[in-house]
């Protein structure tokens, strides 16, 4: 079976991101914001912008993990980082209010979300919430940072 690997006899399918990958991405997210001073909450999305893994720091504000999440869904449903995002939603809103009636959540542009990339490849994508918007960037790159991509 392509795409499988055998273990203890039972075939496993590989996910193009993990949940380990997912868990540490979030895990790099909660640490560089614990070294800012920061409570925030990180969301990892696979390539069709399904949650993968959610972590909310205490503190951090009770919206943050929604708007984590459609940050996250954004960059995985276009293909860009946050920023990217905001830029297109500023430049073509009549595309970008469309696109963002065929996805599940609301897509929030703006800066702290990634693609997650490998091998050229975007594999799913990561949103920070829950700090300024440059505070949620930082910690975004600090999650993927905490992950080796091939290629990427």
């Amino acid at each position: 079976m392509q795409g499988t690997s055998r273990v203890r006899d039972t075939y496993v399918l590989h996910m193009p991101l993990s949940l380990e990958d997912a868990n540490k991405v979030v895990a790099g997210v909660h640490a560089k914001a614990a070294k800012m001073g920061l409570s925030v909450t990180a969301a990892v999305v696979d390539e069709g912008g399904h949650l993968i893994a959610l972590g909310r720091m205490d503190g951090a504000p009770p919206l943050s993990p929604q708007i984590a999440e459609s940050k996250a869904v954004g960059a995985a449903m276009l293909l860009r980082d946050g920023g990217s995002l905001q830029s297109l939603a500023e430049d073509r809103p009549g595309f970008f209010s469309a696109a963002d009636r065929l996805v599940r959540l609301p897509l929030i542009p703006g800066p702290g979300s990634m693609p997650v990339v490998r091998d050229g490849l975007t594999i799913g994508a990561v949103g920070v919430s829950g700090a300024r918007p440059e505070e949620d960037l930082e910690c975004c790159q600090a999650g993927l940072n905490s992950i080796k991509l091939q290629g990427a």
